[in-house]
C-alpha cells in the first residue's frame, strides 16, 4: 500500500528512462486520487512544452491539466488546500525543489514526482539522486530497448547532445538496454 490517507506526509518518486511510462503512472495515481475525492495540484517544469504548455501529456496521448512552473519556491503557496502535490519532469526544476518537496512532506502532503533518474550521459539527473535517497516509496520503471527488445534502463540520445538538459521526444531520444546504450561524447 502506498499511502495511509491522513496519517503523514510522504514522498513517492517514479523514475526510469525515456518511454518507460513515468508520466502515465503519475497520471494514474492522480486519477485514483480524483476517484477518492482528494484535492491535488499537478505541476510541471515550464521547460517541458513538447506536447502542451499547460497539460501533462504522455507519449500515448493521455493528458491532465497542470500548472507550468519555473520557480520551485512558488509550489508551496500554490499547493494550499491540496492533499496531494504532483510534479512531472521534476529533474528539469532547480535544485531548490528538494527543499520545497521536504517542506511539503513536513506539511503532511503526499508528494508524487516523476522524472528521469539518469541523463543521456548516464549521470544522475538534476535533483533526482537526492529525491530518490529521501523517498518513502520509489517506483523504478523500465522501457524496452529499441535494438533488442530487452528491458531498458538507459536513455539514448539520437541527436548530437552537448547539454544535459535538452527537452525532446522520440525524434531525439530512445530507450536502450545497457548492452546497446552508447553515451554521447561531450
Amino acid at each position: 500500500m502506498f499511502f495511509e490517507y491522513g496519517k503523514r506526509g510522504q514522498l513517492e518518486v517514479i523514475c526510469g528512462p525515456m518511454f518507460a511510462g513515468k508520466s502515465s503512472e503519475l497520471l494514474r495515481r492522480l486519477q485514483r486520487a480524483r476517484i477518492a475525492h482528494l484535492q491535488y495540484k499537478l505541476f510541471k517544469s515550464i521547460l517541458d512544452d513538447r506536447y502542451s504548455e499547460t497539460e501533462v501529456v504522455t507519449h500515448e496521448g493521455s493528458k491532465m491539466p497542470s500548472i507550468p512552473i519555473q520557480d520551485p519556491n512558488k509550489i508551496v503557496a500554490m499547493s494550499q488546500g491540496a492533499r496531494i502535490v504532483a510534479i512531472d519532469e521534476v529533474q528539469f526544476l532547480d535544485v531548490e525543489i528538494i527543499d520545497v518537496i521536504h517542506a511539503l512532506v513536513k506539511d503532511q502532503k503526499r508528494v508524487i514526482v516523476s522524472g528521469l533518474d539518469q541523463d543521456a550521459f548516464g549521470n544522475t539527473f538534476g535533483s533526482m539522486g537526492d529525491l530518490l535517497a529521501s523517498a518513502d516509496f520509489v517506483t523504478k520503471l523500465k522501457s524496452i530497448c529499441t535494438v533488442c527488445g530487452e528491458p531498458a534502463s538507459k536513455t539514448q540520445a539520437l541527436v548530437d547532445q552537448k547539454e544535459v538538459v535538452q527537452v525532446g521526444g522520440n525524434s531525439q531520444y530512445t530507450a536502450r538496454c545497457l548492452k546497446h546504450w552508447n553515451p554521447p561524447n561531450r
